[in-house]
């Protein structure tokens, strides 16, 4: 390669990491290096495995699909028969991989049917988007290579825009780290009826797990070397989603129901904050990391076209809607925010932290919020995102701490969304949170120094999968929780998820839990329930 041709392919990787300037040789080279990583065309495309030449099941990473339209599904599979090898099992070469969509579970109606292509240069993942479909209908998908039949897995079409639908079902979930515990409440989850569920973040963890899988302490097989090291390479990220992936709970759920995900922080690295590293690692390091969490998450997710990174930028916020009843507005708080403000962690509330220059969504993602409240014309306006949105004290003195990480670290952030959300006429506004690792329900104040001020909208904050172990039904921080902030309505420590029934004139919130997750096998409870009437915010018992 002549000089002249080694110059503007880094012209174009710097282009094709769009405002990012990497500031070494050395990072502008690992980034053209990255970039190339992408499918041939033509001639130069890899070779093609015949699917007879799979000798061992493809399909151990089970399916999933995901943000369900009107017309469409997006379908998703993963070709890994040894899923814990680098390689996952196969060769460099693409595969041709047949799918069905059908009415009913039997496939004796089928509605759809082609082949998509799993390319080496993606990890031989599949995302199939299927338009042109009926709305608000239920229907089965499965994949074939060679002899080979993938699980069945089971998705929906979201009501058309004008819809007069009266009632939606949905689950909210998020940190799931596979060293703390089973998945036990994905198993569960399967088994509900609901028609979509929300993953709000920390789909897997960055941390090293051992041999005996952390706290499920396996006494009859060992993992791999290959996952007790930190993630930082895109092949670190690929393995680490096929341990989680390799769950059985976690794939019935995705068989089981459409997800819409987004990330927070642990999918790439603990508490970063859009270019700033938790650690003190040069820029380009970390970006470049960064891109490789970014690529691993969107093999491994039933996303869309439009949310394919390039490089280390991945549009995640988007926009779903069900009919005349629900708006999602989607979130990102994590690419775009500013730091931490005093070098993260609790600290009490100040100039720093009230800054109006800071932000948590970005200029362009704000707008892009309140430009679609002023269009909605849903019921509910939903917003699934990842940290805490009202206001948590710490304690009920003066001498309180609110969390930098959190939304209490941008409180003119937070103030904007409010004020944009009054100014568009937004009545039922429901935020879904994750993050805490603890089930909350909190009204949303107008004025969170006055407890008497108005409720402008409620939250429901998921608890964790398995993130933080067994848990406690009350916390040690219980009772200071709740003292210190009157707007906090529920407070739970176990381990499970939060189901919300959205219907014309109140919504219900049930937050279920598994009494521990450290050994398999427990059972599903309701540990309490919340519900706020239409045009009435505000989280009252069941």
């Amino acid at each position: 390669m002549t000089h002249a041709q080694h110059s503007e392919e880094l012209r174009a990787a710097a282009r094709h990491f769009g405002r990012r300037r990497f500031l070494t040789v050395t990072g502008a080279a690992a980034a053209l290096a990255f970039a190339t990583q992408l499918p041939a065309a033509g001639a130069a495309a890899a070779a093609e495995l015949d699917g007879r030449r799979v000798t061992e099941d493809p399909f151990t990473l089970g399916v999933a699909s995901g943000d369900p339209l009107p017309g469409s599904v997006l379908l998703w599979t993963r070709l890994a028969p040894r899923p814990f090898e680098p390689e996952g099992g196969l060769p460099a070469e693409r595969v041709s991989v047949r799918w069905e969509l059908a009415r009913d579970e039997r496939f004796t109606r089928i509605v759809r049917r082609g082949r998509a292509t799993a390319h080496p240069e993606f990890r031989h993942t599949v995302h199939v988007e299927v338009d042109h479909l009926d709305s608000d209908r239920v229907f089965f998908y499965r994949f074939r290579v060679g002899e080979w039949v993938s699980p069945v897995g089971r998705t929906r079409t979201a009501p058309a825009p004008g819809a007069r639908n009266t009632a939606l079902k949905l689950a909210a979930v998020s940190c799931q780290a596979y060293h703390d515990g089973y998945f036990t409440a994905y198993g569960h989850l399967a088994q509900e009826d609901v028609d979509v569920v929300f993953h709000l973040g920390d789909y897997l963890y960055e941390y090293a797990v051992n041999a005996t899988g952390g706290a499920r302490a396996y006494t009859d097989r060992a993992l791999p070397a290959v996952f007790n090291r930190e993630t930082l390479t895109l092949e670190d990220y690929r393995l680490r989603y096929a341990l989680y992936k390799s769950d059985p709970d976690l794939r019935a759920a995705h068989a089981a129901h459409p997800f819409v995900v987004t990330w927070d922080d642990h999918e790439t690295e603990n508490n970063y904050a859009g270019d700033i590293p938790e650690n003190g690692v040069p820029p380009e390091e970390f970006l470049l990391r960064r891109a490789a969490a970014y690529r691993a998450y969107w093999e491994h997710q039933p996303l869309r076209r439009p949310q394919q990174p390039q490089g280390p930028d991945m549009r995640m916020y988007r926009r779903l809607g069900f009919g005349r009843l629900a708006q999602f507005d989607i979130l990102d708080t994590r690419q775009y925010r500013s730091d931490q403000a005093y070098g993260d962690g609790w600290h009490a509330p100040g100039p720093e932290s009230d800054d109006p220059a800071r932000t948590l969504t970005g200029a362009a993602q704000e707008r892009w919020l309140l430009d679609g409240w002023r269009d909605s014309t849903a019921r509910w306006n939903v917003l699934p995102q990842q940290v805490v949105f009202a206001e948590r004290r710490d304690r009920p003195t003066a001498d309180y701490t609110v969390s930098m990480d959190a939304w209490d670290g941008y409180t003119a952030s937070r103030r904007r969304i409010l004020a944009g959300a009054e100014a568009a006429g937004v009545e039922n506004l429901m935020v879904l949170t994750g993050d805490v690792h603890v089930g909350i329900g909190l009204d949303i104040k107008a004025d969170f120094g006055d407890p008497a001020s108005r409720t402008v909208g409620t939250e429901i904050v998921a608890t964790s999968i398995a993130s933080g172990k067994n848990g406690a039904d009350k916390p040690s921080n219980h009772d200071r929780i709740i003292q210190a902030n009157p707007h906090v309505k529920l407070y739970n420590g176990r381990r499970g998820y939060a189901t919300v029934e959205l219907g014309t004139d109140s919504a219900r919130a049930d937050f279920r839990t598994v009494p521990y997750v450290t050994t398999p096998g427990a059972p599903i409870v309701t540990a309490g329930s919340l519900v706020t009437e239409a045009g009435n915010p505000g989280l009252t018992p069941a």
